[in-house]
C-alpha cells in the first residue's frame, strides 16, 4: 500500500500499540533546554531513575542566556534555570553545550548544524518548534515537561493518537525579494491559525524542492503556528549534500553516511499515496508578508493595509496592536527591528539582511539588532565581515541566544513599542507586557529598520 513521508516515519518508529488506542514511539533524539526540563529531571530524582539513553539526549541553553554578553547572575530565575539545567547534565551525564560553550546556540538551529538532525529520525524537545527539523524529513514535534520526563526515562513516547496528514504543494518560482518566511505566512494566512490542528503537514512542490535546507526549515519551523503537529520536507541531495558537511560532529560518517542516505532516499510519498487533506500556494504571485494583528494568519501584504475586523478576536487584535482598519502598513512607525529567532536566525537569513543594510543606515530612532541563532553562526558571520557591515549601519550585534522572541532574557520593548522581527509569534505580550509585533522576512526587517516604517524589500534587492 502506499504511504506518505509522515507514515513511513511513524510507523517505522512504533513500539507497540497501546489498550485503548494510541502507540509508543521509540525517540531517536531527545533536545533539552533550560526552561521545560527541570521538573522532569526533579521527577527522575524522586523516582530514582537514569536517563535512558543519555547518548541521544542532547542539551543547550537558549531562552534565558543574555545576548548582550554580560555574566549570569544565578540570583535571577533566567540565572537559576540555567544552573539547574548545568547541575543536572552533569549528574544524569547528558552533553551540555553551556553558556561560553563554542557550541551554544538556540536548540533548533544548532540541531541541525552539529548533525544531531537527521532525515527519518524521531525527534522531540519541550519546545513547540521543533518542527523545524521536520525539514530534514524526521518526524518532530514539541512535547510537555511530563513528557520530558517520560522520555528520559524510557526513550519513547505516548502518543495518543496518529495525526491526520496535510499534503500542502508550493508551486511557482519566488520573485525576488520574497522569501520562504513569506510563504509560510501566505500559508498560515490562507488555512487559519487553527487550520492545520490534527495534522502532521508535508510540503512539497517545485518551490520547496529550490529551497536551501535554511528556507526548508524557516517553513517547517512555523507549521505549530497554524496548530500542525508538525511540519515535513522529504529529504533529497540538498537534505544530504547540508548533512555531509564538514563541520557536522554528530553526522554520520563513511559508511553509516551512506546507509543514512540509502534510507533517506527512500522517505519520499509513494505514487498513489492519499493524503487526508490536501492545499496548494502559488508562489508566483506573491509578495513580501507581515502580520498587522497577533496571530500569524492575520497577515497582509507588505504594500497593503489593515483589514476591517471579520470576528471579536480581530477587533481586540485592532486595539491591542494600536491600529484602525484602512490604515497603510507602510505607513507604520517602527519602534525596534529584530533580526534573530529560531525562525530566521541562520547564516543564509544574515547574509540576505547584511546585504541590504550594506553601505546604508539605520533610520533615527530605530533600535536594531540581529542575534545569530547559534555562536558557530555568530563566527562565520564576523569571518564573512557581516558583523561590520550591520555595525556600520547601526545595528547591534548580539551572542547567540532566543533574546527578544520571547523576552525572557532582558531582550524585550517596551508597553506600545512597535516592532519588525523575524520571530515566530506576534502574540499579545510576546516580545514584553504591551508590546506590538510584526513578523516579517529577514529583508523585510533590514529594510524596514533604514526606512523607520514599513518597508518592501523589493526596492532594494540586488
Amino acid at each position: 500500500m502506499p504511504k506518505t513521508l509522515f507514515d513511513k516515519v511513524w510507523d517505522s518508529h512504533v513500539v507497540t500499540d497501546l489498550p485503548g488506542g494510541g502507540s509508543l514511539l521509540y525517540i531517536d533524539r531527545h533536545l533539552v533546554h533550560e526552561v521545560t526540563s527541570p521538573q522532569a529531571f526533579d521527577g527522575l530524582r524522586e523516582h530514582g531513575r537514569p536517563v535512558r539513553r543519555p547518548e541521544l539526549t542532547f542539551a543547550t541553553v537558549d531562552h534565558n542566556v543574555p545576548t548582550d554578553g554580560r555574566p549570569i547572575d544565578e540570583s535571577t530565575l533566567s540565572g537559576k534555570q540555567l544552573a539547574a539545567l548545568s547541575r543536572n547534565c552533569r549528574e544524569f551525564g547528558i552533553d551540555l553545550f553551556g553558556y561560553g560553550d563554542a557550541r551554544q546556540g538556540i536548540v533548533h538551529v544548532i540541531g541541525p548544524q552539529l548533525g544531531i538532525t537527521l532525515p527519518g529520525l524521531t525527534i522531540v524537545c519541550g519546545d513547540s518548534h521543533t518542527s523545524t527539523h521536520g525539514a530534514f524529513g524526521a518526524l518532530a514535534f514539541g512535547i510537555g515537561t511530563t513528557e520530558v520526563e517520560h522520555v528520559l526515562a524510557t526513550q519513547t513516547l505516548r502518543a495518543a493518537k496518529k495525526p491526520k496528514s496535510l499534503g500542502i504543494e508550493i508551486s511557482g518560482t519566488l520573485q525576488s525579494g520574497v522569501t520562504p518566511k513569506d510563504i509560510i505566512l501566505a500559508i498560515i494566512r490562507k488555512i487559519g491559525a487553527s487550520g492545520g490542528t490534527g495534522y502532521v503537514a508535508e510540503y512539497f512542490g517545485d518551490a520547496i524542492r529550490r529551497l536551501p535546507m535554511s528556507g526548508r526549515m524557516t517553513i517547517c519551523n512555523m507549521s505549530i503556528e497554524m496548530g500542525a503537529r508538525a511540519g515535513l520536507v522529504a529529504p533529497d541531495d540538498t537534505t544530504l549534500e547540508y548533512v555531509a558537511a564538514e563541520d557536522r560532529p554528530f553526522a554520520p560518517k563513511g559508511e553509516a553516511f551512506d546507509a543514512m542516505a540509502g534510507l533517506a532516499r527512500n522517505l519520499a510519498t509513494d505514487p498513489g499515496a492519499a493524503y487526508d487533506r490536501h492545499e496548494t500556494l502559488d508562489s508566483d504571485r506573491l509578495v513580501p508578508q507581515i502580520t498587522w494583528g497577533t496571530t500569524p494568519a492575520m497577515t497582509v501584504d507588505i504594500d497593503g493595509s489593515v483589514p476591517d475586523p471579520r470576528d471579536p478576536a480581530e477587533e481586540r487584535a485592532l486595539k491591542y496592536m494600536g491600529l484602525k482598519p484602512g490604515q497603510a502598513m507602510a505607513d507604520l512607525t517602527v519602534n525596534t527591528v529584530f533580526i534573530g529567532s529560531c525562525t530566521n536566525s541562520r547564516i543564509e537569513d544574515l547574509r540576505e539582511a547584511a546585504s541590504i543594510v550594506r553601505g546604508r543606515r539605520v533610520a533615527s530612532g530605530v533600535r536594531a539588532m540581529v542575534v545569530p541563532g547559534s555562536e558557530a553562526v555568530k563566527r562565520l558571520a564576523e569571518q564573512e565581515g557581516l558583523d561590520t557591515a550591520f555595525r556600520d549601519a547601526g545595528f547591534e550585534w548580539h551572542h547567540a541566544g532566543c533574546s527578544m522572541c520571547l523576552g525572557m532574557n532582558g531582550d524585550i520593548l517596551r508597553p506600545g513599542e512597535r516592532s519588525a522581527s523575524t520571530s515566530n509569534r506576534p502574540y499579545e505580550g510576546r516580545q514584553g507586557p504591551g508590546s506590538r509585533t510584526h513578523l516579517v522576512s529577514p529583508i523585510t526587517a533590514a529594510a524596514t529598520a533604514l526606512k523607520g516604517t514599513f518597508a518592501d524589500p523589493r526596492e532594494l534587492v540586488g
